[in-house]
């Protein structure tokens, strides 16, 4: 099955609806901790380094420790970018239930994003999602 793009709207509404859905943010750990969705876990796609953005060479091994390839999964970043790479290395990993939230957290791709969306935030993670509970 392709990957499905949502805009935030439906994306807000998905996660309000399906409590299996797994909500994976894939932005660096300090963009994360400043705030996300209440159940969303963590599994960077890249890591802040001192030059800037570098792949997490885990990513892929990462998510696949955690997370069955029928598992329904969300992907989204800060503007779009990062989610739609990740799902698209998610589907060549032979992942079948993906959703790209295309705004992010902050807006992008012509949609407002998360926050400007009204979609709840949380600064406090749930235990075990939390990239330094689910990293290798």
């Amino acid at each position: 099955m392709p990957i499905q793009r949502l805009s935030t709207p439906e994306a807000i509404a998905k996660v309000a609806a399906e409590p299996d859905l797994v909500h994976l943010d894939v932005r660096s750990v300090p963009e994360f901790e400043a705030g996300h969705a209440p159940n969303a876990y963590n599994i960077p796609l890249m890591h802040m380094g001192p030059a800037g953005m570098v792949p997490n060479p885990e990513f892929a091994a990462e998510v696949q420790a955690h997370f069955g390839k029928d598992t329904p999964i969300m992907v989204s970043c800060k503007a779009g970018g990062r989610s739609a790479r990740a799902a698209a290395v998610l589907e060549g990993l032979g992942y079948t239930r993906l959703l790209d939230q295309v705004g992010g957290w902050s807006g992008g791709n012509g949609d407002g994003g998360w926050v400007a969306g009204g979609g709840p935030a949380v600064t406090t993670t749930l235990p075990g999602h939390d990239h330094a509970s689910l990293k290798r």
